[in-house]
């Protein structure tokens, strides 16, 4: 993967499709991988045959996952050496209070809901992108 990529972990075909055409539009050219669920999410970042060489700049991560849900991907994220830094946007269409004080106790840089309307969603998603990836500084592995 390209040192400059970005990660969706979204099961959603359709809020799939929006998060990349809203980073499209907002000229947004970064490599995208996608991960559908947790374990493959788990998989690319910390172990596993098809382990990203590089880590992306920035994770998107939806919180209902098949397999393993994004509270507990985020939680294995955070107990890695090689991940522990890594910026992870809570991505989601929950507006539990719960759920965003769980990923904040787990160590999300980000907590940002899904808004339903398109326009709305396409805005938010170019903005959290372009924040993450052109604003933001965080440290990268040696």
């Amino acid at each position: 993967m390209a040192a400059d990529a970005i990660l969706i972990v979204e099961d959603d075909p359709d809020d799939l499709e929006l998060i990349q055409r809203a980073l499209r539009k907002a000229r947004v050219n970064n490599v995208t991988a996608v991960a559908r669920d947790g374990e493959e999410a788990l998989r690319l970042l910390l172990d596993g045959p098809d382990r990203l060489e590089s880590l992306p700049l920035v994770v998107f991560l939806d919180i209902k996952l098949p397999r393993i849900d994004g509270l507990e991907v985020l939680t294995q994220v955070r107990s890695s050496t090689r991940t522990k830094t890594l910026p992870v946007v809570i991505l989601t269409s929950s507006d539990e209070q719960e759920d965003l004080l769980r990923s904040y106790d787990l160590g999300a840089n980000s907590f940002v809901r899904k808004p339903i309307e398109f326009a709305a969603f396409q805005k938010t998603v170019a903005e959290v992108g372009l924040y993450w990836l052109l604003i933001n500084r965080n440290p990268r592995p040696a």
